[in-house]
């Protein structure tokens, strides 16, 4: 919405933004430096936008964490709501959890999903609030997101074709130019700076925490509601900073890190999950292929490298 627009109405814009009901999920299990760090640039931009904590809340699902979380947020923050988990929820569990909360107990009108370890622009919260103005409950709205210490795009939500397997992010390792400076269509979005009406999970339900508890759940969720007729919007002003130097298992040229990170559900290399994405949406065998060739280029990439550095070739720093 532009600047003139928003003076123009002043009035009724306020009137109408102090209505919405914002929810913010987070789950988290320990890493509470990220946390301390996340909820005060959080705060810091609720207050740019001038909004209010019956406008904005903030919902903390704790699975578990054994390095006082808990107890600190109790301290600091005690207007934020902390539920607990038994460290068996995950990210789905423990977002639903979240999202069940807000939406039952907060009477929530809109659910943000968030990550401890990114970081949004100051504007972020004033944005979305503008955009959430001039929108219909069929849109689920997405964020720019970029890598927090290169200045890449790690993406502007997901395509998949269903036909073809091919799955990727919009914009990934990109940098930004005027390509991305547009509201961009996805088929799906991450579970991070990811906003939708409660609506949503009244026409679809929640996310799918037995199939994929902790990756692609949010991937599975967000391409169900796009089946479901909601349509996907990537916007260029909801700018975050994901840092993903703590999510996730790589081999890390270990055969023993190799295999866990086929296996453990903390990967996002886990083949059974990918399998089962497949699985429920994939409409050709050729789409098999795609998800073959991810695997192959993983698994290929890690023999290919350590044959070259028993030549003494070692990979350069991505």
């Amino acid at each position: 919405m532009k600047e003139s627009q928003i003076k123009e109405n002043s009035d009724t814009t306020s009137r109408v933004i102090s209505e919405i009901k914002l929810a913010i999920i987070l789950p988290v299990f320990n890493n509470l430096q990220y946390t301390k760090k996340c909820l005060e640039t959080l705060y810091q931009n609720r207050d740019n936008a001038r909004l209010t904590k019956e406008q904005v809340k903030i919902v903390i699902t704790d699975d578990g964490s054994k390095d006082g979380t808990s107890e600190w947020l109790a301290n600091n923050y005690p207007e934020v709501y902390v539920l607990k988990g038994n460290g068996n929820l995950w990210w789905s569990g423990g977002v639903n959890k979240g999202i069940r909360f807000a939406l039952n107990e907060l009477k929530a009108d809109y659910i943000l999903w968030w990550n401890n370890d990114i970081q949004p622009a100051d504007d972020y919260l004033a944005n979305l609030f503008n955009i959430l103005l001039s929108l219909d409950e069929k849109i689920l709205v997405g964020s720019k997101i970029f890598m927090m210490h290169k200045n890449l795009i790690w993406g502007m939500g997901g395509k998949f074709d269903p036909q073809s397997g091919i799955r990727h992010m919009i914009g990934e390792r990109q940098p930004d130019s005027e390509t991305f400076s547009r509201p961009a269509e996805a088929d799906w979005f991450p579970g991070m700076g990811t906003t939708m009406h409660r609506s949503v999970f009244e026409k679809i339900g929640y996310l799918d925490e037995k199939n994929f508890p902790q990756y692609h759940g949010d991937g599975d969720f967000t391409w169900r509601a796009k089946k479901a007729g909601y349509k996907l919007i990537a916007y260029p002003n909801l700018i975050i900073r994901n840092d993903n130097t703590n999510t996730g298992l790589i081999h890390q040229g270990s055969f023993k890190k190799l295999y866990k990170s086929l296996t453990d559900i903390k990967s996002n290399y886990n083949f059974s999950k990918d399998f089962i994405f497949y699985r429920k949406y994939a409409t050709s065998p050729l789409a098999y292929v795609s998800l073959f060739k991810r695997y192959l280029r993983y698994i290929g990439g890690f023999f290919k490298w350590k044959a070259l550095s028993a030549l003494g070739i070692k990979k350069k720093a991505a």
